[in-house]
């Protein structure tokens, strides 16, 4: 009875050992083919393996590699260090809802895509560390509601923005080219507000500008310009522009401007539109001359022959009358007064008036006539 007694006491006692056991069992399943020269994950690893690790190889995490990770779902550490990795793709860790620990530090990694890290709610460190990564999208990390520690150090961010990761303790950022504008006050007030730590913030610098490279990203003084509505000249200038019409379409416009000025610097995109329509209008301007000058020219030229028309009636009026039946009505004409005519008849041809002769004109049909 005694005994029976103890057995039932102990049964609690040795179930928890033994639950101790197996998992004890199940994290210390390591598989190590660091420097083997792999270029694809190996398909053949015991499906029990937790922790994995495949650095200093030749994989780039490419289809194939992804649909071999599926099937390893107890992993809780994967380390792909310096491999040829350079795009994450989507759902590429999706089967991994047991992984906690990812490492990806010293591959060629400059786009990160969406979704590449859907599936990882149990993940809480993530190294993305001696990339090539120029711009991270902050929605990226979304998936990750568990993350403590995200390593960027040694990329190429310019700027970040505000990561949505509400557990997140430590984040290390040096290393990277940053530039403290008015586009990473957001990212100073984040990392001074909330409860994250900047790992080695005496030396996460300032890249840009040359007067703030003495300064960290976290304390760099940012000037008024920064905390205003309208950071910059081009954007007052618009908002002027705006403000003198009154029509809710460019007050619309207005705002999204306002937006987008507050998380990035306004370049110089509407130069380059200023020009486009200058040059528009102008080479209209030359083909409408081009077209219209031949008209004009023509139109010059009629006029002018019409006046010449009406000069040539006047001097035949005011000196001879150019009217045939004029002459037949003139009395006992004779051979003097002939030669008055003729006399008057050259005298009009070769006289110079400033007018071009008209070779319409025979005067000698019309002295005959006469």
């Amino acid at each position: 009875m005694k005994t029976t007694c103890t057995m039932i006491l102990l049964w609690p006692l040795s179930v928890l050992l033994l639950s101790d056991e197996s998992q004890t069992s199940k994290t210390e399943v390591k598989c190590n083919f660091t420097e083997k020269n792999y270029s694809l994950i190996p398909a053949d690893i015991n499906k029990d393996v937790t922790i994995l690790d495949l650095s200093y190889n030749q994989i780039t995490l490419n289809v194939t590699d992804t649909r071999i990770l599926q099937t390893y779902f107890l992993l809780t550490e994967l380390y792909l260090i310096e491999n040829n990795v350079v795009i994450l793709h989507n759902n590429s860790f999706s089967n991994l809802s047991n992984l906690e620990i990812l490492n990806i530090c010293r591959n060629s990694i400059h786009i990160i895509q969406q979704d590449a890290f859907i599936g990882l709610k149990k993940l809480k460190q993530l190294y993305l560390c001696q990339n090539k990564i120029l711009q991270l999208n902050p929605d990226v990390f979304v998936p990750l509601k568990n993350l403590t520690l995200l390593n960027l150090q040694g990329n190429s961010l310019s700027y970040f923005d505000v990561p949505q990761l509400f557990h997140l303790e430590l984040i290390i950022l040096y290393g990277n080219p940053w530039n403290c504008s008015c586009s990473l006050l957001n990212l100073q007030n984040w990392l001074n507000t909330s409860n994250v730590t900047l790992d080695n913030e005496n030396i996460t610098m300032c890249n840009y500008p040359d007067i703030l490279k003495c300064y960290s990203i976290k304390t760099v003084p940012h000037e008024a310009e920064c905390y205003t509505k309208f950071p910059s000249l081009v954007t007052e200038d618009l908002y002027i522009y705006f403000q003198s019409i009154s029509n809710s379409t460019f007050n619309c416009s207005l705002n999204n401007l306002t937006k987008n000025s507050e998380r990035e610097p306004v370049g110089k995109s509407w130069v380059f539109l200023v020009g486009v329509v200058v040059t528009a209008l102008m080479t209209s301007l030359l083909i409408f001359a081009a077209i219209k000058c031949p008209i004009w020219y023509n139109i010059l030229l009629s006029y002018n022959h019409h006046r010449l028309e009406e000069r040539e009636g006047e001097t035949h009026e005011d000196g001879f009358t150019g009217n045939p039946s004029s002459l037949s009505q003139i009395p006992d004409t004779n051979s003097e007064d002939y030669s008055v005519i003729f006399e008057q008849l050259h005298s009009f041809a070769v006289d110079d008036d400033g007018f071009i002769e008209d070779k319409y004109i025979d005067t000698h049909e019309l002295c005959e006539e006469n």
